[in-house]
């Protein structure tokens, strides 16, 4: 019988590009480096995309145990429409070290809904397929380099 051992890595972003906090589902005692950055643990449970009936729309949800400090996480990141980065990576059971990343999706939080038990947030695709919309990037020197600093540039 062979064991799988898979971790789900979130990262949330503010719409600015920063960093919101990182956090992983598999070990509670500490916290697991993954692509150099080092993801503390949160208990939660990701559910993958579902497409809506009407084919316009894929979803997801994130659900969270419920306490104050995931609750104010979970209530920032609806209200100011944070980005999730989801990695669903493979792991060796044995040592928990990183083998190979099963998926890697992208999100946006769109909604929240929460009980006594715990939180769920509503993840979204960044792109309304209905009104073909896309939302505004904004060129930052670390995703592309250096970029110029005023408007007065030519092509000589």
């Amino acid at each position: 019988m062979t064991i799988e051992a898979i971790t789900t890595f979130i990262h949330f972003e503010d719409a600015d590009g920063n960093d919101e906090g990182r956090y992983q589902n598999s070990s509670t005692g500490s916290s697991i480096t993954f692509e150099s950055n080092s993801y503390g643990f949160l208990p939660f449970i990701y559910n993958g995309a579902t497409k809506s009936l009407s084919g316009d729309n894929l979803e997801s949800t994130l659900t969270i145990a419920n306490n104050r400090l995931a609750i104010e996480l979970a209530h920032e990141a609806s209200l100011e429409s944070w980005s999730v980065r989801v990695d669903t990576v493979l792991m060796n059971p044995e040592t928990f070290t990183f083998q190979r990343t099963l998926t890697t999706e992208y999100w946006i939080v769109t909604n929240m809904v929460y009980n006594l038990e715990g939180i769920q947030l509503a993840l979204s695709t960044s792109i309304d397929a209905v009104t073909s919309s896309i939302p505004n990037k904004v060129l930052r020197t670390q995703d592309v380099g250096a970029l110029p600093v005023t408007s007065r540039i030519s092509n000589a």
